[in-house]
């Protein structure tokens, strides 16, 4: 096992509380809020903060038991922050070697190293540059061979591709997924992105102010939210309430028609694209039909993507042409239809 953590800590109005294990190889994902203590967890990790209670243990070697605590210098670990963070002053390779030689390592035999892993990053030929020199794209890949050239045992990705556009994340994020695949130890990275999450990760534990509220797969975690914050993230609505048969009773007073019998304490989740609109009530024999307010809209891909609030908040999906049609700037009315069979139903 890379890595048993089990940490406690207070900063500010922030009570961390916080069990995980990553196995060798894996990649876990702590995905959460601005604010939830995924990077204060991460700088407990990394030794540059010491935790009030628990234990860290990599590898088998305690790093922190509550008395005593490794330095960060001292831990075998790689990190690359959500900015580069390369040294301005050394070449790009010199950054990359910079770990090697700090801990002993003769200077030859360090930029041997740095250079294998500027070409595994495709930064061949880059070595001389300045950090100043290199695209953003660039820099992130030299910052992650820096991690890695000492193989750690532990490596720590604090939003590493936050800062790329659209098209340099792409490629980072498949570089960086090749570059996972073959690490041997384990790798925590931390992001409030689920695409980034899901693309990366082989298991993902959610944190939302300082506790940890769900764990699984991604797929687990995408198709069974647990809180209104992982729900959102995955374009699901959530609604808790009570199965009554072939109905959910929701806590605020609605029902849900549901295609099967369910009883107890259940969530209903229904996706965007599964809500039809309609400017007026429509015909048929939908059980699922509620009056909503338009009170948000966004472009999403090629859809709108509309949050709707009345009976039971929804969010719906629709193309722009039906959008504009139908008039549906914050503040219409219309009603929303979603078949029995379209809702998902787990319990809570």
């Amino acid at each position: 096992m890379s890595l048993q953590a089990s940490v406690g800590t207070r900063r500010g109005g922030l009570h961390l509380r916080v069990d995980v294990e990553v196995a060798d190889g894996e990649v876990l994902a702590l995905l959460g809020p601005n604010g939830a203590g995924k990077s204060t967890f991460v700088r407990v990790l990394a030794g540059l903060l010491r935790p009030d209670e628990g234990r860290v243990v990599v590898g088998g070697e305690v790093w922190d038991d509550g008395s005593t605590s490794r330095p960060a210098h001292r831990r075998a670990l790689g990190m690359v922050f959500q900015d580069a963070l390369l040294f301005p002053h050394l070449s790009v390779a010199d950054n990359v070697a910079f770990g090697l030689r700090t801990r002993g390592t003769r200077r030859a035999e360090a930029r041997a190293a740095a250079a294998g892993w500027l070409a595994r990053v495709g930064l061949d030929g880059l070595g001389d540059r300045r950090p100043a020199e290199l695209s953003g794209g660039q820099a992130q890949r030299a910052a992650l061979a820096r991690a890695l050239v000492g193989d750690p045992a532990l490596l720590l990705l604090d939003e590493p591709l936050s800062a790329l556009d659209a098209r340099t994340r792409l490629t980072v994020r498949a570089e960086l997924r090749r570059h996972l695949a073959g690490f041997r130890g384990g790798t925590v990275l931390v992001t409030h992105d689920p695409v980034d999450a899901m693309a990366l990760a082989d298991r993902v534990v959610v944190l939302e102010e300082g506790r940890v509220v769900q764990a699984g797969t991604p797929v687990e975690v995408a198709r069974r939210p647990r809180t209104d914050y992982v729900a959102r993230l995955v374009g699901l609505s959530l609604l808790p309430g009570t199965g009554e048969g072939r109905s959910v009773r929701l806590d605020g007073g609605a029902a849900v028609a549901v295609a099967e019998e369910v009883t107890g304490p259940v969530f209903a989740a229904i996706r965007p694209e599964s809500v039809a609109l309609y400017a007026t009530r429509p015909d048929g024999s939908t059980r699922n039909l509620w009056r909503e307010r338009v009170v948000g809209a966004t472009p999403h891909g090629a859809t709108v993507r509309c949050e709707l609030d009345g009976e039971v908040p929804l969010v719906a999906d629709v193309t722009a042409t039906s959008f504009a049609e139908m008039g549906l700037a914050p503040g219409a009315e219309v009603w929303a239809g979603v078949k029995a069979s379209e809702v998902a139903v787990y319990a809570r």
